[in-house]
């Protein structure tokens, strides 16, 4: 797929449970044997800007996120998704990015705007859908974001070296934001530590930011 083309769109996507909490699969009774499983309930979706707050309705420790998701105006397809949740007994963010394959891996990719770089945050895995960074931010990040202009982008990188930027908006972020947190707040069941020190061990680490320019 080429990274160029782009519109911007909102869309509904899988959830993601902050990088922290991931471990930590939801509590509920299992199904009686031979019962089909039940189908999941439709979540909770305001939007607040070009963000979309959600909140499944499920036992979790991140049950809600922000999310927003580019398309490719020709295909139709999926070009990035930006996901963040909160773990309201951990303090911690989680953050889910998916950009498309053929990005060179060992790069990483940058989220820039007009006052703030992340540092290099690496791929965990891909598969045929897509690349995908799925991994812890301290709140500096989430601040960096909020306090930004509306224009922003993720800079990704093809195994040539050159830099491709999606662009994406930060209109409504810091209000999508502390909605989604205070809605978690008020519906997260808690980490337990055991959870919580595994996760931890296991969580990627972020690499030294890179000097991209914009």
């Amino acid at each position: 797929m080429k990274l160029s083309h782009f519109i911007f769109g909102t869309a509904a996507g899988v959830m993601l449970a902050a990088g922290v909490a991931m471990a930590q699969a939801p509590s509920g009774a299992a199904p009686a044997p031979g019962a089909a499983p039940a189908a999941p309930k439709a979540p909770e979706i305001k939007t607040i800007g070009d963000w979309v707050v959600r909140c499944f309705q499920i036992q979790s420790p991140s049950p809600c996120d922000i999310y927003q998701e580019l398309d490719d105006q020709r295909t139709r397809q999926r070009v990035l998704s930006f996901s963040i949740a909160y773990v309201p007994s951990l303090d911690r963010h989680g953050i889910q990015i998916t950009v498309p394959l053929e990005v060179s891996i060992p790069r990483g990719m940058v989220i820039q705007t007009d006052s703030f770089t992340s540092p290099v945050m690496k791929y965990r895995y891909c598969d045929r859908s897509g690349c995908f960074v799925q991994m812890p931010v301290d709140n500096a990040t989430i601040e960096g974001l909020s306090k930004s202009g509306e224009q922003a982008r993720v800079r990704v990188f093809a195994d040539n070296g050159k830099a491709y930027d999606i662009k994406f908006s930060l209109k409504g972020f810091a209000a999508a934001h502390d909605n989604m947190v205070e809605q978690s707040r008020a519906k997260a069941t808690k980490v337990t530590p055991g959870v919580a020190a595994a996760a931890a061990q296991s969580a990627p680490q972020q690499a030294p930011a890179q000097g991209a320019t914009p």
